[in-house]
């Protein structure tokens, strides 16, 4: 590999771990929750805690542990106990709050065991208490407690097919608001009447608080009307679990109650706050790209859409900047954000982020100089065990010495395999905050 090319690759990586590095729980929190004493200050509000007789941490998520560890430290001896659900190796040591990991993308037993402990934790608490909860990404599939008349199996399957048929974290979210019994503000009303404060980490396109891991603790503005045109645009209805079908139509019927609402009053003492997002992660990283040189773009944080697409579109900017120097200059750094989704016809195994990767590689082959790094900020991209990958112009040469057909990998959605065999996965491991993806694209000067 040249030198040159090298440099970009090694420049790319420390550019993402910066951008992970500014929103790291601990971290987020520190800067926006503090205690002098009897005093909890959270975002400008101050909480006197001598009015509270105990103190409850309830939550779940990928980074729900950090989080909890943090407020452990804070509240030191007047937190009185708590439970979280996590992600399965996504662990922190803990003193009072009990950890139930759990199944994620898709369901399981074990989330329901701990969703059912939270839930008897909130509703110990009373008009004298304090509840605060920890949200972050993946707390939508950690709190999988569903509506009366339905099974785990029947949410299992639904959450199945809305990942496979390309459906938005939006519309997943709606549909598993109204399947629930703790989602769109339903553990708010668990918590009720006690003071409820709840931290979140964003995951989500626009940062909207009832999207977030569902929005357990916010009033949901989603209904069973959305839920039923989300089945009609995917074609799935027919496939959907046939209980979940009446569910939805008695729903529809008015025979099971709508989430609630933002007038409904176990809002009255609550306050949401979101302690890290996309943007910070962004920001730190233009800084990163700029202190070694670079010109950085960042092209947004609301990106979504089909991942192939939003790779070619990538892929065509990093080109003009190298014939034109438009939008920028080279050396650059073009920087994006947000959740981009894969609509999967093949039979391999891959993430969003590393066929981002192989799709954009494949479309800048011969542009010399011109490295693209994309990966999920929680460290896990899909159902595999790496957070993306980098890629560059010189991939798809090396894969073709290798005997490898990057578009035959691409078609068959195996793009995990195609950089494992060119030694290109990007591995991190748990790093214990999730706020969406980060693509990198440096563009070095012309050779």
């Amino acid at each position: 590999m040249k030198a040159i090319a090298k440099k970009l690759r090694d420049d790319a990586i420390a550019i993402f771990q910066a951008g992970l590095q500014a929103v790291a729980p601990a971290a987020a929190i520190r800067r926006h929750v503090s205690r002098e004493e009897n005093f909890l200050m959270v975002a400008g509000r101050k909480y006197d805690l001598r009015h509270f007789k105990n103190i409850y941490v309830a939550g779940a998520g990928k980074a729900a542990c950090p989080m909890a560890a943090v407020l452990e430290e804070i509240l030191a001896e007047r937190l009185t106990r708590g439970q979280v659900n996590v992600k399965y190796g996504h662990l922190t040591p803990l003193k009072k709050i009990q950890v139930q990991e759990a199944g994620h993308p898709v369901p399981d037993a074990a989330g329901l065991q701990g969703t059912q402990k939270i839930l008897d934790l909130l509703k110990a608490a009373d008009k004298n208490d304090l509840v605060i909860g920890v949200i972050s990404g993946g707390g939508s599939a950690l709190l999988p407690m569903p509506s009366p008349g339905l099974s785990l199996e029947d949410k299992q399957a639904a959450t199945k097919l809305l990942l496979a048929c390309g459906a938005t974290i939006n519309e997943i979210n709606a549909v598993r608001k109204h399947i629930s019994q703790v989602k769109g503000g339903q553990l708010a009303r668990a918590a009720y009447p006690a003071t409820l404060i709840t931290l979140m980490l964003s995951d989500v396109i626009g940062d909207p608080l009832d999207v977030i891991a569902s929005g357990p603790t916010v009033p949901d503005e989603s209904t069973f009307q959305e839920v039923q045109n989300v089945f009609e645009k995917y074609g799935i209805h027919g496939k959907i679990p046939r209980p979940v079908q009446q569910h939805i139509a008695r729903g529809l019927a008015g025979e099971a109650p709508e989430t609630p609402k933002a007038d409904d009053p176990i809002f009255a003492q609550t306050q949401n706050l979101i302690v890290a997002s996309n943007r910070q992660a962004i920001e730190a990283a233009k800084l990163a790209a700029e202190k070694r040189g670079y010109h950085p773009l960042i092209l947004s944080t609301l990106i979504e859409g089909e991942t192939r697409d939003v790779a070619r579109m990538h892929a065509a900017i990093a080109k003009e900047i190298r014939l034109s120097s438009n939008p920028v200059a080279p050396p650059a750094c073009v920087i994006s954000g947000g959740e981009t989704t894969v609509t999967i016809k093949g039979k391999g195994l891959g993430g969003r982020n590393q066929e981002f990767v192989l799709a954009a590689a494949i479309d800048l082959a011969g542009w010399e100089n011109i490295v693209v790094l994309s990966a999920g900020t929680d460290g896990t991209d899909g159902p595999t065990d790496a957070a993306g990958a980098i890629g560059d112009s010189e991939t798809l040469q090396r894969a073709l010495v290798s005997n490898l057909n990057p578009p035959a990998f691409l078609a068959d959605n195996n793009s995990y395999r195609f950089f494992e065999k060119l030694g290109d996965l990007l591995i991190t491991g748990p790093t214990n905050t999730n706020v969406m993806d980060l693509r990198l694209m440096l563009i070095g000067l012309r050779p």
